[in-house]
């Protein structure tokens, strides 16, 4: 529960400060009666969202024997593959993305600016919507599925009430310090995905075990139990993993972090909402 709620406020609290640039700036163009149109960009970003998810779910869950290992294993790769893109996209961009989204609401609303603002929330939306609901259903493949949805209930809950804190007072949150936290718990998320994705695919044969397993721990910290399971969905442990699901994870983190130190921090304006 605690990644799912973890990924849901990262997230929410993103799609929450990206509503509240693109209302902040149609206030100070004295244009507050657009404002609709960019709420109906967010609730239907977030519907779009929700059947996505429960699309994939319910693909995921209808498969059987091989070919539902393999679209688990897909499915974690790929998430965790977006989740990557994630961090660096927010690492690179963030110092510039209010005076960005600002632009883009002056250009929208000079053209048919009802519509134009309404796919502008969308979009913007949308891409954290359809990211999230990925990331919860590679969740539900290796935990209860309520209580991922309990913990994407509270860390959306958690995202709201900090994004409205954010835009009506003078509450600030230090959000460099924020993201780059985030950032290190997503690639430990990200990791652990990478990691279930292949032991998945170890055991239809797609990719070769090598050793399975490497080693045996199960009977010092149970996978099945409540804190192995715990473990398991938020850095994908496993009692006794395969040598080629090790050095995925081994080899994923080291790249990743290697490439995070090389890249050019830009400096996070922390400008009120």
């Amino acid at each position: 529960m605690l990644a799912s709620t973890l990924l849901a406020l990262r997230e929410g609290l993103e799609a929450a400060l990206i509503v509240g640039i693109i209302i902040g700036a149609l206030y100070k163009m004295k244009r507050g009666h657009l404002v609709p149109a960019v709420w109906l960009g967010v609730l239907a970003a977030g519907l779009l969202s929700v059947f996505v998810a429960f699309a994939l779910y319910q693909i995921g869950v209808s498969l059987e024997g091989p070919s539902e290992q393999i679209f688990e294993g897909a499915t974690m790769l790929l998430a965790a593959g977006v989740l990557t893109w994630m961090i660096f996209w927010m690492q690179g961009q963030s110092a510039g993305l209010k005076s960005a989204l600002e632009a883009e609401v002056s250009a929208a609303s000079s053209r048919k600016p009802f519509l134009s603002l309404f796919f502008l929330a969308f979009v913007t939306v949308i891409r954290e919507g359809v990211e999230l609901g990925l990331f919860l259903t590679a969740a539900a493949f290796s935990t209860e599925s309520s209580q991922v949805l309990l913990g994407a209930v509270l860390g959306l809950a958690a995202a709201g009430i900090m994004g409205w804190l954010l835009y009506t007072s003078s509450v600030r949150l230090n959000l460099k310090q924020f993201f780059r936290v985030t950032s290190v718990l997503l690639l430990i998320f990200a990791a652990g995905l990478v990691a279930h994705g292949v032991h998945e695919l170890n055991e239809v044969g797609w990719i070769p075990a090598v050793i399975d397993p490497i080693w045996n721990i199960n009977h010092i910290l149970d996978e099945k139990s409540a804190v192995g399971q715990m473990l398991n969905a938020l850095f994908g442990y496993n009692g006794n993993p395969s040598l080629t699901e090790v050095l995925a994870y081994i080899s994923y983190v080291v790249v990743i972090v290697a490439a995070m130190r090389t890249t050019p921090r830009p400096r996070l304006q922390e400008q009120r909402l």
